[in-house]
């Protein structure tokens, strides 16, 4: 008897699933959604998009289905977009409907999402962020009053490669790097280094964790139990960070009741504008708010510029003809100077080409989500209210209708005939070239990541010239992908350096 029961309890429930599965193709027919490949009960369409790299996949579907696709991840819905036309619409015509974020399960760790600005809603709280952002930190006066920091570290870093230069060592490129991209960023905003902290490993790990897949993402019902363990995992990590930053502005009100000179940072801005946030009484802004924007500033700025270096450097190994265009322009314009300016940078449009080719290959971050708060018509398809968006930058980046020879790394396609790059830039306007997205969500740290990504790449190529060990002239550079919320190299670049001299 008791066999009976559960044959028939569990009879109940397959044909429930595959009502629901029947009402909700019917529904999706009807709402006229973009087409997609045909999702199977329960994983939807989580096997076609698989784990390893899903922009490639998710390119792949698009040629099929078009550059607007249908998906179902777990139970939640999702539009991909895979061309410059649809995300022009997305980013443009449609951007105060489309500009929200999905809510993914990782972020609540420690609160975060509430004082994230990468994962806000579009409203006073992000604005607010946004606006102290756009005026105040990545102002252009101030940006330009720390640029001697940044000199400073950018020095350091020739140091260090001079002295495995000297020793002929292979340089490992990513580590030197990203500890130069998050001093970079850590003397910008608060003019102390954060190497010696541990934080890049907390960096790192909060990146992992951050893109893991995750079963909470796609079956939110069952988030609360968090099965993966995604954001226990990610806990202890937002709380060292909002326990260092607590120490920052602790040290840094200490030294400014002793009489101390201000230091005009980030820090300094924004404990300028503490008290007058105090003051009001519903402050949508407090220092919960800023920890949670210094948060994101420090890992999504320090990963995403030595990472562009990195598959700049790789790029330029595997075309030496290249690096020898970017050397010869960087000896017409720095000279024997000991070292590169960021005001050299405007007149270096070859090694601004290098940067865009690069960032159009390898954008940092390939798909970027977003979350649609309206129902809209796109194309003449209907997104519906509550769908992820997926903009596969990868994607349109890589589009034949729009770049000749997609594949190919050619800096040549952003000069013209003068000698000035023409066409793209990342504005985001035209969406031909977004690695930095765009519309209301376009990264907020571009000002910065544009300064430290020339002037290192710049740097390392004027004082060094660059050779492979003898394993990868034999078999070449793996530029295979590991996906992540940054995209980096799969197998980490290793280069020869040896010093240029300068006064030849």
């Amino acid at each position: 008897m008791a066999s009976q029961l559960v044959v028939a309890v569990g009879l109940a429930l397959c044909l429930i699933i595959i009502s629901m599965y029947a009402f909700q193709l019917i529904a999706d027919a009807r709402r006229r959604l973009p087409p997609g490949p045909f999702p199977l009960p329960v994983v939807g369409n989580l096997l076609a998009v698989g784990r390893g790299n899903p922009q490639r996949s998710l390119a792949r579907l698009a040629e099929r289905y078009g550059p607007l696709m249908s998906l179902r991840l777990g139970v939640v819905p999702a539009v991909v977009v895979s061309s410059a036309d649809a995300a022009r619409e997305i980013l443009q015509k449609h951007n105060a409907e489309l500009a929200d974020r999905p809510v993914l399960d990782a972020w609540h760790a420690h609160g975060h999402r509430a004082n994230s600005v990468i994962s806000l809603p579009p409203h006073a709280r992000w604005r607010a962020l946004r606006k102290l952002c756009a005026t105040e930190l990545f102002a252009p006066i101030r940006l330009k009053a720390l640029q001697p920091l940044r000199q400073h570290k950018v020095e350091e870093l020739v140091c260090y490669v001079s002295e495995r230069a000297a020793l002929g060592e292979p340089v490992a490129v990513r580590e030197p790097l990203f500890t130069a991209s998050m001093n970079i960023v850590s003397r910008t905003m608060f003019s102390v280094d954060f190497d010696s902290a541990g934080l890049g490993d907390i960096v790192k790990e909060a990146t992992v964790l951050a893109a893991t897949p995750n079963v909470s993402d796609f079956y939110p019902a069952i988030a609360a139990a968090d099965l993966q363990g995604v954001r226990r995992r990610m806990e202890p990590l937002v709380a060292d960070f909002y326990q260092l930053l607590d120490e920052v502005f602790a040290q840094r009100l200490l030294e400014r009741e002793a009489g101390e000179p201000p230091k005009n940072d980030m820090l300094d801005a924004v404990l300028d504008k503490e008290h007058e946030w105090q003051q009001k009484e519903e402050s949508i802004i407090n220092r919960s708010t800023i920890k949670g924007l210094f948060t994101d500033m420090l890992v999504a700025g320090s990963d995403t510029s030595s990472t562009t270096v990195e598959w700049a450097m790789a790029s330029l190994l595997e075309n030496p003809e290249v690096m020898e265009k970017v050397k010869r322009e960087l000896t017409r314009v720095v000279g024997t100077r000991a070292q590169v300016q960021e005001s050299d940078i405007a007149q270096l449009p070859y090694l601004q080409a290098v940067v865009k080719e690069v960032l159009r290959l390898y954008p940092v971050g390939p798909l970027t989500y977003y979350r649609a708060e309206a129902t809209v018509g796109v194309q003449g398809y209907t997104i519906p209210q509550g769908a992820t968006i997926i903009l596969n930058i990868w994607a349109v980046h890589r589009n034949a209708d729009v770049w000749p020879d997609p594949h190919k790394f050619v800096p040549e396609r952003f000069m013209g005939d003068d000698g000035n790059n023409i066409t793209a830039d990342f504005s985001g306007k035209d969406c031909k070239l977004i690695p930095f997205g765009g519309g209301r969500r376009i990264c907020l740290g571009m000002p910065l990541a544009y300064r430290t990504v020339h002037l290192i790449l710049a740097s390392l190529l004027h004082h060094f010239d660059w050779t492979l060990p003898e394993e990868a002239r034999q078999n070449g550079i793996d530029m295979t992908e590991k996906f992540g919320i940054v995209m980096s190299m799969a197998t980490p670049l290793k280069a020869i350096a040896k010093k240029r001299m300068l006064d030849a």
